[in-house]
């Protein structure tokens, strides 16, 4: 059960398989490029939750791929690797929208560290949609409630409501169990049973009306996790 994704895009082979065992060593799935376009690529249209970003690379540097990147997915974790060290580049990248700036040589003990701290950091942000509607079905994470066709009003545990907002904020894909377990309960889901959470989404599931055998709010998607179904948030 991975931690989470982590895209790692760096041009010398020698460091990208160095970080990369460390990370898989860890728990982590990685997923690799090695110059700035594959990378870019592969953050905007890929299932990641962490971009490990070298600054000097071909075709695109790490400055101008952050650039391209925060247009589109602007809440992405991203860690910036380089061998500048100087305080204007730090700055640069920083107000670029890097979430951390590691600077080689790093040992692999300092880079996990700072990996599980801003995917740390990158959960507890506060998130910025208020509510959402799925078919007839409207959700208000403030209020922590339901409103379901036909004009019953549901009201939503703490955990139901965290549940709703997590897979609303990452719509666009799948969020397996295990990364449910760690960013929804905060708890590191190695070893422990996936379970909870399919007991917790049969209970929304119940609560809220959605068909358990074909649900069109939370969906299953085989072998990926959970997802919502359509709508939009407001």
């Amino acid at each position: 059960m991975a931690l989470g994704t982590v895209l790692v895009v760096e041009d010398d082979p020698a460091i990208r398989r160095g970080v990369a065992d460390a990370l898989r060593y860890a728990g982590y799935e990685v997923r690799e490029a090695s110059n700035g376009s594959d990378g870019l690529r592969a953050a905007l249209g890929g299932d990641i939750d962490l971009l490990l970003l070298d600054v000097v690379l071909p075709r695109q540097d790490g400055f101008e791929v952050l650039a391209e990147l925060r247009k589109a997915r602007s809440a992405l974790p991203v860690i910036l690797l380089t061998a500048r060290g100087t305080d204007d580049d730090r700055v640069r990248g920083l107000r670029g929208g890097a979430d951390d700036y590691v600077v080689k040589p790093f040992s692999a003990k300092e880079l996990l560290a700072r990996v599980e701290a801003v995917l740390r950091r990158s959960a507890e942000r506060p998130h910025p949609i208020a509510s959402i509607r799925i078919d007839s079905a409207r959700f208000d994470f403030q209020r922590r409630e339901a409103a379901l066709a036909g004009g019953a009003i549901v009201g939503l545990s703490e955990k139901e409501c965290a549940i709703l907002q997590y897979l609303a904020a990452n719509r666009s894909r799948a969020v397996s169990r295990e990364e449910l377990l760690q960013r929804v309960w905060g708890i590191d889901p190695r070893g422990v049973e996936s379970r909870t959470v399919d007991m917790h989404v049969a209970r929304l599931r119940q609560l809220l009306g959605d068909d358990g055998d074909a649900p069109k709010i939370i969906v299953t998607v085989r072998g990926k996790g959970y997802m919502l179904g359509g709508g939009g948030a407001s």
